[in-house]
């Protein structure tokens, strides 16, 4: 595995992991790895010719209260892991060399970056869209992996990638792939590590009551009182505040009231110990 840290470095390797046509897939991380993480490079070498993973903690996508400075960093530890699975090359840039002096340019992505993790992350998805879209124009794939347990980041990279009108990769080559869970249903975090073995018990409540609720809301029950109920569960199991229990259209995000004809998703944000536990859950569209 080749490991590059500059930008001229990279794109030679590119060059050279494209050559002869080869498809190459890109899996942007923030690093600390997990099962998770090598879940979607396994994807990716099962799609494309060549692998190639960023790791790059992104500082534009963290608030001035959020955990910057405490975010795991092993990049040492994360390239032996990603060498074992057969990645063709890491892109482990530094932030100089990502946001050299003098950088002015942001990205921001409307409507489905407003509410959710948007309405109390402020920022977040600009630093988010910006950072993608530069590792888009540096990598150049022919496709690219994200984990559907952040399912708004995904809809604001695919949305971006439709409106600017990227062709590497384009919005359909941006492929999601379904969260990878602990044996009781947690979603795999890197902030999992974060919490208490008493509050790594409780925190199974947050996929054991999404289920639940995405159960009732196929079965035709009404959506605000399922809601409610899901809020309750999660506030018996020590989750407080919770940020947002919603229904919502899978693509747009808008949210809603009662289950439709279109496909639609659950999502959770909540803290519990201080840590921010996201999750979502496909939901069915009504028949007919």
């Amino acid at each position: 595995m080749q490991t590059a840290t500059e930008l001229d470095v990279l794109r030679t390797a590119v060059a050279e992991l494209r050559d002869g046509g080869r498809a190459l897939a890109l899996v942007p991380t923030m690093g600390a790895l997990h099962e998770g993480h090598l879940t979607l490079v396994r994807e990716a070498r099962r799609r494309a010719d060549r692998v190639a993973v960023s790791i790059f903690v992104n500082p534009t996508q963290f608030g001035p209260n959020e955990d910057l400075d405490a975010y795991p960093r092993q990049l040492a530890e994360d390239a032996r892991m990603l060498e074992a699975e057969g990645v063709d090359l890491l892109w482990a840039p530094s932030v100089t060399a990502m946001y050299p002096a003098g950088f002015a340019t942001s990205v921001a992505v409307a409507g489905v970056s407003e509410g959710f993790c948007g309405a109390s992350r402020p920022g977040h998805f600009d630093g988010v869209a910006t950072v993608v879209c530069k590792l888009f124009n540096q990598v150049r794939p022919d496709l690219a992996l994200f984990g559907e347990k952040d399912w708004q980041q995904l809809a604001v990279i695919r949305r971006m990638a439709r409106d600017l009108d990227l062709l590497a990769p384009r919005a359909d080559a941006i492929v999601g792939v379904p969260t990878v869970r602990e044996a009781d249903g947690l979603a795999m975090s890197s902030r999992n590590r974060y919490l208490s073995a008493e509050a790594r018990a409780r925190a199974a409540t947050l996929p054991r009551a999404m289920r639940e609720a995405v159960a009732r809301i196929e079965a035709g029950e009404d959506v605000g009182p399922t809601l409610a109920a899901l809020a309750e569960a999660l506030a018996g199991a020590g989750f407080a505040p919770i940020d947002y229990a919603e229904l919502a259209d899978a693509e747009s995000l808008a949210p809603l009231r009662s289950l439709g004809p279109r496909p639609a998703r659950l999502l959770v944000a909540a803290r519990i110990e201080g840590t921010r536990l996201i999750d979502n859950m496909p939901v069915s569209p009504r028949p007919g």
